[in-house]
């Protein structure tokens, strides 16, 4: 960071600040490498109201339930709104902003209840940071008491990729399999064999739809016993998958109790299933399930299993 350079406060998370914290963030580094910090509601702040309520003043800071927010300085032209609409269609940059964000709130979820705001929450200054923490700690507190002792784990459900058309299944049935001749050639036309074969693949890839349901429909019945709440998120596709097909991609809140009988069930259960792949991911830090600030739109849900197209 260089003399003179405008920056912005750069918001990771809300969490409940001890000194463990603090000398933890003594190693932990946030965007360019900057110094991350805690951000606690000042004893003199009063946070101004909208529509004339009265203001809401910070406890102190030595109070049970002060709340901090995890910061880092960065710099104004790579955040303001202009730069950051350019910056959202340079996928490298996304993705350096993203592992440090996420490097962050790993760090800080390792030693504490964390709530996790959305990538780019910034502020003009600390003091804006600080009145909006003001403003809204009662739902960040009221979230962190929710988050306690839980972890965020994620299920995803994969369909291997799907074969060329114009190749024959090693699974089809001798029924399936086109007549042939004395000599074992194909009496078929190239056409006909090529559609029977496309028919016979088609009917396949429906069998592996029903497996992932019936999957789908297991790890649900699991999450009802060891886990408290569910979010759908939309399947990944491209990079995210390379050739599989992802048709679930869940995440659960675990309570930290659970968590090994819930990843061990799953796993077992799943085994049932050998035409896909259920992945358990975790642990994380509870993206899924932190409320966003008011200011922040709320994330999207997603469907079930998809059924293959016909």
């Amino acid at each position: 960071m260089s003399a003179g350079q405008d920056f912005l406060t750069y918001v990771y998370a809300a969490i409940r600040p001890t000194e463990a914290l603090r000398g933890l963030l003594t190693d932990v580094h946030g965007i360019d490498r900057a110094p991350v910090t805690l951000l606690t509601e000042a004893s003199d702040a009063v946070a101004p109201a909208p529509s004339g309520a009265p203001a809401t003043p910070a406890p102190s800071d030595d109070a049970p339930d002060v709340l901090a927010f995890v910061v880092s300085p960065v710099p104004r032209g790579d955040f303001d709104e202009a730069a950051l609409k350019e910056h959202f269609e340079d996928l490298r940059w996304l993705e350096n902003v993203a592992r440090a964000h996420h490097d962050v709130v790993q760090a800080v979820a390792a030693r504490a209840t964390v709530l996790p705001l959305r990538m780019a929450t910034v502020y003009e200054d600390d003091s804006r940071a600080r009145g909006a923490l003001v403003r809204q700690r009662h739902v960040f507190a009221a979230r962190l008491a929710q988050l306690d002792a839980h972890t965020e784990y994620g299920v995803k459900i994969y369909l291997p990729a799907a074969s060329d058309p114009a190749a024959p299944t090693a699974s089809a049935s001798a029924a399936d399999r086109p007549p042939t001749d004395q000599n074992g050639a194909e009496s078929l036309s190239p056409g006909k064999a090529y559609l029977r074969r496309r028919g016979i693949q088609h009917h396949a890839r429906e069998r592996v739809y029903q497996q992932a349901q019936e999957a789908a429909r297991t790890v649900e019945a699991i999450a009802a016993r060891y886990t408290s709440e569910r979010v759908r998120h939309a399947p990944q596709s491209g990079a995210l998958t390379g050739p599989r097909e992802n048709v679930l991609n869940d995440a659960y809140l675990v309570p930290d109790r659970n968590a090994d009988e819930f990843r061990a069930a799953v796993t077992h259960a799943t085994q049932d299933f050998p035409d896909v792949l259920v992945e358990v991911t975790g642990p994380w830090a509870p993206y899924s399930f932190a409320m966003p600030a008011a200011e922040d739109p709320s994330p999207g849900d997603a469907g079930d299993v998809r059924e293959p197209a016909p």
